[in-house]
């Protein structure tokens, strides 16, 4: 993907599912019942899978069904994006509290592959991640992010990316 139209200059993971994932614990589960009963996240025909205690690893899928088949037959575009775009705004400001502000920037979105199966999304946000945040940060200061989330089949083949950028500032 290098040199992309989109901005996007990392290339995609292409790996498959992790079949062990963190455990969720009773809290995150709880989250992941909310947020898949939020309205406007529901709208997009995605489900958050997984959300591990801690919130360092979420798990999202994008079905291919009638809520999010576009005119040709695979998943639309706008809920492949829909699908991703809250996620790491939401493990960051879970992650790092309410000392911090968290807000999504800019994206950029390439489509590799039609999707004409079920595609999943696995985002992670390592300790290394936050505790440079919390380092390079005095109250007052921010920090853009970028992260890059693949959107996969179950064999680990890439069908889209989604490269998220993310304004991080301490709070006073």
């Amino acid at each position: 993907m290098t040199d992309s139209p989109t901005g996007v200059d990392r290339d995609p993971d292409p790996r498959p599912l992790r079949e062990d994932p963190p455990a969720e614990s009773r809290r995150t589960r709880l989250w992941r019942y909310g947020f898949n009963l939020l309205p406007t996240y529901r709208g997009t025909g995605a489900r958050v899978d997984h959300i591990a205690a801690g919130w360092r690893y979420v798990r999202i899928r994008v079905p291919l069904n009638w809520r999010t088949r576009n005119a040709v037959g695979t998943i639309f575009g706008g809920s492949i994006y829909a699908a991703v775009d809250p996620v790491y705004m939401m493990m960051l400001r879970r992650v790092l509290g309410d000392g911090f502000t968290v807000w999504d920037k800019s994206a950029a979105l390439e489509f590799i592959e039609p999707g004409r199966d079920t595609l999943y999304a696995e985002f992670e946000l390592p300790a290394a991640e936050t505790e440079s945040i919390r380092e390079a940060l005095d109250p007052g200061e921010s920090t853009d992010r970028e992260y890059l989330v693949s959107l996969v089949d179950e064999d680990g083949a890439v069908h889209a990316a989604c490269e998220k950028t993310l304004y991080v500032r301490r709070n006073e």
